[in-house]
């Protein structure tokens, strides 16, 4: 068998240098179901050898989870190969809360395993399994690292596990037989051979394009897109605020849903999409939270937003790695009236779509994926110490709308958590599903001990809204 190996994209590989011991970066999620038959044990808890044969099932579909990190010499960039000693026993963890257990145990219970880093030596990620809950329910606690899997991705990936009908089978395991791992001075030949073919195929493709007007269209609209990405704010520190200080290891966690319909409701009044009605919200429920409980003042405070946007096209969906590209979204929280802030977001985020800033992004990192990872690592590890382009993370990922289950337990919510960079106190992602918005909040022990009063401020801001556009 021929030795194999995947090289990590740039911005895969950005998500490995920027961690930290305060800061994983991993995504996760927190699955509440009811306890099917199917999954029910002697005891009437969740059975962990069939939840375990049918993620393993599953492996077979989602090949990087049975991948571990390896480092080409003298560049040290990573990349994947296939897990010789691969374990599922170490991915999928099984706990039991005192029955009835309640959703602050639950909360308390995932906040302390979503806070722990994964393993590199190992593929990038675990699996706990939460029995004992009031009402017969378990939760499905998940966390996977970025460079494995992005926001918007792992609503593909939820494929594997979930189904629109409940099913007694399992599935057959397949037989894997890990693929020779490259040996490190094979590595270093590939790598360079691959570098210095790269500008004479470049070269070419230029050559046999660039008299065509599609081409000088082309090379037009990228260029102002890339500048209209630059110009959004990335090279620019946004404000220092409460919500902006150095952190710890340690996360609060905290979960909100709100009916889909409502932010339906809100947009079909005033225009925008969900998602504007979403970051809206946000920037409400900042404003109030700095300015309440904070006692800060936001008149002229430059507040961004990143906002996760996928790029991936229609042959994309379902592919691994790295799908995305960020916008930076400057949030109106000095704005008092609720209409005018969301009107100024519809505002931006239409100036975005116009002039194709994600595309712009994506195109400013892809010019930097040649970059030595030495220098890479040490140039990010900088930057996070002292620029701080955007002031918190919101991503909105869309959802089926019809139930789903694993096996026969019907999925009931599902919580997203997105990882906290370098002094970002607070992190927001939101999947919809089955009618629902599912919020989920991470935030720094420390920064924000009152999580709670920030949802509160969101369900408020979300209330608002509400009552402006109906």
């Amino acid at each position: 068998m021929t030795p194999n190996y995947e090289r990590l994209s740039f911005f895969d590989n950005i998500f490995l240098v920027m961690e930290g011991p305060i800061n994983p970066m991993h995504i996760g999620a927190t699955l509440m179901f009811q306890l099917g038959d199917s999954v029910r044990g002697e005891g009437g808890g969740v059975d962990i050898a069939v939840v375990r044969a049918f993620i393993g099932a599953r492996l077979q579909y989602v090949p990087r989870y049975r991948q571990r990190l390896k480092w080409i010499p003298i560049e040290r960039h990573p990349v994947w190969v296939d897990d010789e000693y691969f374990d599922l026993t170490y991915h999928v963890h099984h706990v039991a809360l005192s029955h009835p257990g309640s959703m602050e145990q639950m909360l308390e219970m995932s906040r302390r395993f979503l806070s722990q880093r994964l393993d590199r030596a190992r593929p990038m990620w675990e699996v706990l399994v939460i029995e004992g809950l009031e009402d017969g329910r378990f939760a499905l606690v998940t966390k996977v690292h970025h460079c494995m899997i992005d926001e918007i991705g792992g609503v593909d990936l939820l494929k594997v596990l979930l189904a629109p009908m409940p099913t007694t089978e399992i599935g057959e395991h397949d037989e894997f037989e890990p693929r020779p791992i490259p040996a490190a001075a094979d590595l270093l030949i590939d790598e360079a051979v691959r570098f210095l073919r790269f500008p004479p195929e470049a070269a070419k493709k230029v050559r046999k394009a660039r008299d065509t007007k599609e081409f000088a269209d082309l090379l037009r609209h990228r260029l102002r897109a890339m500048t209209e990405s630059a110009r959004s704010g990335w090279f620019v520190n946004a404000s220092p605020t409460p919500l902006n200080q150095k952190i710890g290891p340690n996360r609060r966690l905290a979960h909100l849903t709100t009916a889909l319909d409502v932010a339906k409701a809100i947009k079909n009044g005033l225009g925008g999409t969900v998602d504007d009605v979403v970051i809206a919200a946000v920037a409400g429920a900042v404003r109030s939270f700095l300015i309440e409980d904070r006692a800060f003042d936001v008149a002229g405070l430059d507040f961004r937003a990143m906002v996760p946007v996928s790029i991936r096209d229609e042959e994309g969906v379902g592919a691994l790695g790295d799908q995305i590209t960020m916008w930076l979204l400057d949030l109106p929280v000095a704005k008092s009236d609720p209409v005018e802030r969301y009107r100024a977001v519809v505002a931006v985020t239409g100036h975005r779509k116009k002039t194709d800033q994600a595309l712009g992004a994506a195109l400013l990192r892809r010019g930097a994926s040649f970059t030595p990872s030495t220098v890479l690592t040490v140039a990010a590890r900088v930057a996070a110490a002292t620029a701080r382009p955007f002031n918190l993370t919101v991503t909105n990922v869309p959802g089926p709308q019809v139930p789903l289950y694993m096996l026969e337990s019907r999925l009931e919510r599902i919580f997203p958590m997105v990882p906290l960079w370098v002094n970002h106190g607070l992190g927001i992602a939101l999947f919809s599903y089955d009618g629902m918005l599912n919020w989920g909040f991470v935030a720094d022990w420390d920064t924000v001990p009152d999580l709670d009063v920030f949802v509160t401020r969101v369900e408020a801001a979300l209330d608002e809204l509400h009552r402006a556009a109906t």
